[in-house]
């Protein structure tokens, strides 16, 4: 059973989120103070968080960094903060998906299967590629430059993987959105922007003769190496 936490300080919608995911086949922890969650996030171990940005103790920006600084756990954020900067300032650090309150308890589960979803599955056989100092293991879901770990987003590595994968082949954000995102993204074709932004700069001393993500102006993504 998959196990989400759950990071919000509103006693009712935390509870009536958990009874939501709980009919859908998913085990449950809660957290209510940003101090504690942390620590929560570390004993549970989710599959995945939803979390709220305005909680006691530490912010759900902060709390957001701290996960990232621990690994690709998938995040959908839950928050009163709808403007678009709030909504690009959550993606671009990294999270999976933000809705807004009031929300529907039915969409937020359809979320959570969808990001789900998009964690991609692979054989072990043949899974390790390596371009230069750096070394993809689309199976472990690890990415290495010159041996040290460089902690990704589930999306991000679902990206980098696909790109990786067929090299030097160039890239429409729409044909990414159907491969990476999903038949069943309602979201801007923009997201493809932000995840190879953030991809670029967590490849930063990936050393660009070997390869690099390249945009093509006005058609779309290129994984390039060198011949």
């Amino acid at each position: 059973m998959q196990t989400i936490l759950i990071i919000e300080d509103q006693e009712p919608i935390a509870r009536v989120l958990a009874a939501y995911l709980k009919k859908a086949g998913f085990g449950i922890e809660r957290v209510s103070d940003g101090k504690l969650a942390i620590e929560q996030f570390e004993q549970t171990k989710p599959a995945l968080v939803l979390l709220d940005i305005m909680l006691p103790g530490i912010d759900g920006w902060e709390l957001l960094e701290e996960i990232r600084k621990r690994g690709s756990c998938p995040v959908i954020m839950l928050t009163a903060l709808g403007d678009i900067d709030y909504r690009l300032n959550g993606l671009n650090g990294g999270a999976d998906d933000y809705m807004t309150k009031p929300f529907v308890p039915e969409e937020v589960v359809a979320r959570v299967h969808a990001v789900l979803r998009r964690r991609p599955m692979y054989n072990s056989a043949d899974s390790t590629q390596s371009f230069g100092e750096l070394m993809i293991d689309s199976s472990a879901q690890r990415v290495l430059i010159n041996g040290a770990e460089v902690p990704l987003t589930p999306r991000d590595m679902s990206l980098l993987i696909f790109l990786s994968e067929r090299p030097n082949q160039i890239f429409t954000r729409e044909q990414l959105i159907e491969h990476v995102w999903g038949i069943d993204y309602d979201g801007s074709d923009r997201a493809v922007d932000l995840s190879i932004k953030r991809l670029r700069q967590a490849l930063s001393h990936w050393n660009p003769e070997n390869g690099e993500i390249r945009t093509l102006r006005g058609t779309g993504y290129q994984f390039w190496i060198a011949d």
